[in-house]
């Protein structure tokens, strides 16, 4: 027997790549954490100012991330399909809670969006908006061909984002209603309703929204606001000047951490809905890039995981989800940024407030669960998407 000295072993190449399940985890860990540095660099001058103790809010979101990320190892352990049994029952206890934040809520300049339960703030909104896509999942896959009829394909999905959707704005949160009403539009086109019907439907969402905006005079202060803000940068136009102007002294680097100037009592609340302009203040350009691309990292992975759903259920779920997390991101952004008029939309993960991290983390449990399963099925060999009603 003879031996070939040229012939060389062939080398296994080692593929290397992060399941979307990890790249779910792992840009939602990172959020999480650049939330909790961001908070607590914003609020430290307004915690001292308003609570006298420096460390207020940051200790309220450590609690919420740590109780938030518990419940989404939970939800990631549980079979999203278990959860289906549970969508009417979800249906009923969050329009209840949305019929009963108007009667008895908590106002806060004009508007009624919390319920106070034993010091504890609930905003009903945050699950409403998860509420409608695990009904509208439900009631899709229910309809099986039916959804791609012109004639009743989209008038029950669109009745029930609607009910949601009016329940919300009649707290005077327009934004949460913009929210739900695009996330109803989108899961009921990636479910396959006539494509003409939906095209059709655009002018009108638009005249509508026009119209919701001149029929109150703080909407519309809003948008005559959002095209001049240094108009009167003193009153209507004073929280985007001051984040154009945080933004600015940014530059490519930022300030550093702890370093800016907007958060000493110049921006209202700034570990709130324009916490952005904070980040881009003390981290600059490169900053907003580094936190922009987690978050298209995250949309990219968790479309992926839709993607490769074990079964229509599972697939439509994921898109709705995705769809919260990246319209949020998108209008808070947009916002802050002065891209488009002034709104209260908090940046997923980042933004203060107990209720909207906890929702957004059992949120991407459920996520990572759906992920699970999907590569079960791939790894089973079962790659036909099936259709459970």
């Amino acid at each position: 027997m003879k031996y070939n000295k040229n012939k060389k072993k062939k080398k296994k190449k080692t593929k290397i790549s992060i399941d979307r399940d990890n790249g779910v985890y792992v840009a939602v860990i990172l959020l999480v954490l650049i939330g909790l540095l961001l908070v607590f660099t914003s609020s430290s001058y307004y915690a001292l100012y308003e609570q006298g103790d420096l460390y207020f809010f940051i200790k309220k979101q450590a609690m919420w991330a740590i109780i938030g990320l518990g419940f989404m190892s939970l939800f990631a352990r549980v079979d999203y399909h278990f959860l289906r049994k549970f969508t009417w029952p979800l249906a009923g206890g969050t329009l209840g809670l949305l019929v009963l934040v108007l009667a008895i809520g908590k106002e806060i300049n004009g508007a009624k969006r919390w319920i106070e339960v034993g010091g504890l703030s609930i905003q009903p909104s945050e699950i409403a908006k998860y509420a409608v896509v695990f009904i509208l999942a439900h009631v899709i896959v229910k309809m099986g061909k039916e959804i791609k009829t012109i004639k009743n394909g989209i008038f029950l999905p669109l009745s029930i984002g609607a009910i949601f959707a009016v329940l919300v704005l009649a707290e005077k949160n327009l934004s949460i209603t913009v929210v739900i009403a695009m996330v109803t539009y989108f899961m009921i086109m990636v479910a396959g309703a006539n494509i003409r019907v939906l095209l059709g439907l655009i002018p009108v969402g638009f005249l509508g929204g026009l119209v919701l905006i001149i029929i109150e005079p703080y909407r519309l202060e809003r948008l005559t606001t959002y095209l001049n803000p240094w108009a009167d940068q003193s009153d209507s136009g004073y929280q985007l000047v001051h984040s154009l102007m945080a933004i600015g002294s940014g530059g490519v680097t930022g300030q550093g951490l702890g370093n800016s100037m907007q958060k000493a009592l110049y921006m209202p609340e700034p570990h709130n809905d324009f916490i952005f302009a904070i980040l881009a203040e003390e981290f600059g350009l490169l900053g907003c890039i580094f936190v922009i691309g987690l978050f298209v990292f995250l949309i990219i992975s968790a479309i992926k995981v839709a993607m490769q759903a074990k079964d229509i259920y599972g697939r439509l779920l994921a898109v709705g989800i995705t769809l919260v997390i990246a319209i949020q991101a998108i209008i808070n952004i947009s916002v802050v940024t002065g891209s488009i008029p002034v709104t209260g939309v908090p940046l997923p993960f980042i933004s203060t407030g107990g209720t909207s991290l906890l929702i957004n983390l059992v949120a991407m449990g459920v996520l990572l669960n759906i992920a699970k399963q999907g590569k079960k099925n791939r790894i089973d060999g079962e790659d036909n998407l099936r259709v459970i009603r």
